[in-house]
């Protein structure tokens, strides 16, 4: 395999760890502030709040991994996203920032103020839908026809951006999935803590998206053909991954349905996104940026792919066993989950 090859592969994966921690994290702190307009706060909150408690601070750090070995690994990245995601980018990360501000003063401010202030939960809440539709975008970008390099420059042809369907496809797949996720987790987490109110809850969130989301998938995926057939066809010509994606979808359904084995139901949610976003990764190649970036031809040279690999290598040797610790440690360590060691205001 090429160092070419090796890169984006380690890039996807960090991606991929971004798309499942992050997801849950939003849509956690999306029904959070549902949970006060419909009355659920003390039904919820606790179970959330507890999952939250521990996890917030390490979230972004598969998305800080990502940007880097980006640029690193492909130079030519930095050209052209820096300048097509300046607008998303700087919205992702204020969004970012303020959702930051909430934590450190949920967290080590005045417990009270922060828990009970509607703007809070409102501004908590907003980010975790805003955050993933603006970072969301960079897909839609990448399959080419939104920009243009003129006289060297980088043009985002904003008019193209906004009234493609293929870019609010996947603005509308990242919101669904990402409730999606975080309420198939959270039904797990549920259950797991023996909180039967919760569970209820949560579990019905979860059945609600699931169907949005197997559709947004599906309109998202026939969109690509209309904004690029080549990427289309690829996928085509991977389709057992997306036939075997739809698969680990039904079998996590059905077990939430019965309400049984909810590990499982959330290994094969997990499953189900790896599947499509593996197969979606590789029918992409060899471009990065639909006509731009080539994967082998926009490689950094081989002494720094070398050297990049060789850390990012490590670093997942290091972030994995840190997040195992920390779930064993915390989030389903048998008092923490049913709070009896919870932080509480």
């Amino acid at each position: 395999m090429s160092y070419a090859m090796v890169a984006i592969t380690i890039l996807w994966t960090f991606l991929f760890g971004y798309l499942v921690v992050a997801s849950i994290d939003f849509g956690a702190g999306f029904f959070s502030f549902y949970s006060v307009l419909t009355g659920h706060r003390n039904k919820i909150h606790n179970i959330i709040q507890r999952y939250l408690s521990p996890v917030w601070e390490v979230t972004n750090v598969f998305l800080i991994f990502f940007v880097v070995g980006l640029v690193g690994f492909f130079p030519d990245a930095a050209f052209y996203y820096g300048t097509a995601l300046l607008v998303p980018g700087s919205l992702a990360l204020v969004l970012l920032a303020i959702r930051g501000a909430y934590y450190a003063y949920h967290t080590y401010g005045s417990q009270t103020e922060t828990r009970t202030n509607k703007v809070y939960m409102a501004l908590y809440g907003a980010t975790g839908l805003l955050i993933p539709a603006a970072l969301s975008t960079i897909l839609a970008i990448s399959e080419g026809g939104i920009i243009d390099k003129d006289n060297g420059k980088v043009v985002l042809h904003w008019y193209s951006f906004f009234t493609n369907p293929y870019t609010w496809s996947v603005i509308i797949l990242a919101l669904v999935s990402v409730l999606y996720i975080s309420a198939m987790f959270l039904t797990y987490y549920a259950q797991r803590a023996g909180d039967e109110v919760a569970f209820g809850i949560v579990r019905g969130y979860a059945l609600a998206w699931s169907g949005p989301t197997i559709l947004a998938s599906l309109f998202a995926f026939f969109q690509i053909n209309h904004q690029n057939p080549v990427h289309f066809q690829n996928m085509l010509h991977m389709a057992w991954m997306f036939i075997t994606s739809f698969l680990c979808f039904c079998i996590a359904v059905y077990l939430v349905w019965k309400k049984i084995k909810l590990g499982l139901a959330f290994v094969m949610v997990m499953l189900q996104f790896a599947f499509a976003w593996y197969g979606y990764g590789r029918s992409h190649l060899p471009y990065i940026l639909y006509d731009y970036i080539h994967v082998h031809e926009s490689i950094t040279n081989d002494t720094m792919a070398v050297a990049l690999i060789t850390a990012f290598v490590l670093g997942l040797c290091v972030l994995i066993p840190s997040l195992i610790l920390l779930m064993r440690l915390f989030l389903f360590d048998a008092n923490y989950i049913r709070g009896k060691s919870a932080k509480r205001g």
